[in-house]
């Protein structure tokens, strides 16, 4: 049946930089397939991996490889078949464990075959060393005894399990024939693979050369797309302040549009009342005439208030004169009242005494 795929996933494909020995280098350009196959002829198991029409994994397990975990979507392991290590970068978690736990699997599968194999190599052996062992002795016994008959009567089961042992030691044989055979072919798929993988390691350093330049090229290019960014980061700065100085300046022309507006109406009624303005000189003029004339008679009347407040303190003069004389008068009265008086007492009495 030869080889059989018995799980397959996808994943990136990396290798170990054989001069630094500490760099990862890619081997794919992007996930490819990675499967378990099984030849049950040889019952081995292989990891295989074919980007395109180039073989970037074959690598044959043995019990005394070991797949790491080094991160959670990262892991490895070292073909010493090969020279290299082995790196596979999963897209999720997930995929990296099953793959881990078929290694497992795998692993010790290789392992019972190789316990097998030995078990297998170690009993034909032991079966060889006997029939080594027996073979002198009948000859010794053929060789003491003497007669064909002594031969017939004392060799027989001997012979007979000589017989047994080298049908074994046959069986043993073709075996060993079948598993040269199975090695030679082996050895020659190992060494159709090693071809492939040095022309694969040839064709990867080629492309790791390919990669640098264009790496190199796409790093000058990223630095001048940086500073092209960092050139419209400026711009747009630029553009920003500039957006801030044009909201601005459209807010100080709304408030002048709109000072404008109250300067245009202030100035339709500064009009309205310029037309008043003839009315008003003329009332003015009329205001002041009236003025002047108020003013003259103000004059006037300020000039009868000084001659009646003259003519006032003259009378109070002529008043006080005139009390001073009334009083002189009353007091005169007085006395001729009293006078008056004495003379009707003394009429009185003359009538008295009349």
């Amino acid at each position: 049946m030869g080889e059989q795929p018995i799980f397959t996933t996808r994943a990136h494909v990396f290798q170990i930089d054989p001069s630094t020995k500490k760099n990862w280098v890619p081997a794919s350009k992007q996930a490819v397939t990675v499967s378990y196959f099984y030849d049950s002829t040889r019952n081995s198991y292989r990891i295989i991996s074919v980007d395109g029409a180039k073989v970037i994994i074959n690598s044959t397990i043995t019990p005394n490889m070991t797949f790491t975990k080094t991160s959670q979507k990262f892991g490895q392991w070292a073909d010493s078949r090969a020279n290299t290590v082995f790196g596979l970068g999963f897209p999720s978690e997930q995929q990296l464990t099953k793959f881990a736990e078929k290694f497992q699997e795998v692993k010790e599968a290789a392992k019972l075959a190789r316990d097998r194999s030995q078990e297998k190599i170690e009993t034909s052996s032991n079966h060889s060393q006997e029939s080594g062992r027996e073979t002198p002795s009948s000859t010794r016994a053929s060789s003491v005894n003497g007669t064909d008959d002594e031969k017939a009567s004392h060799g027989g089961p001997a012979e007979a399990h000589l017989k047994s042992e080298n049908d074994k030691l046959k069986i043993a044989l073709a075996q060993s024939s079948s598993n040269v055979k199975k090695w030679e072919t082996e050895l020659q798929t190992l060494r159709e693979s090693n071809a492939r993988l040095s022309t694969a390691l040839q064709e990867s350093a080629a492309s790791i050369e390919h990669w640098k330049k264009q790496f190199s090229a796409c790093k000058e290019e990223n630095d001048q797309l940086r500073s092209k960014i960092e050139e419209l980061e400026e711009q747009c700065n630029e553009i920003n302040k500039e957006k801030e100085r044009n909201a601005q300046l459209s807010r100080r022309l709304q408030e002048l549009e709109t000072e404008l507006q109250d300067k245009e109406l202030e100035l339709e009624e500064l009009r309205k009342q310029g037309e008043i303005i003839p009315e008003l000189m003329s009332e003015c003029e009329s205001v002041s005439e009236q003025l002047q004339a108020a003013e003259k008679k103000n004059k006037d009347l300020e000039e009868k208030v000084r001659t009646l407040r003259t003519e006032v303190e003259e009378s109070k003069h002529r008043q006080t004169n005139l009390k001073t004389e009334l009083k002189n008068f009353l007091d005169v009265l007085d006395g001729k009242i009293d006078e008056l008086h004495d003379f009707r007492q003394g009429l009185s009495k003359l009538g008295v005494d009349n």
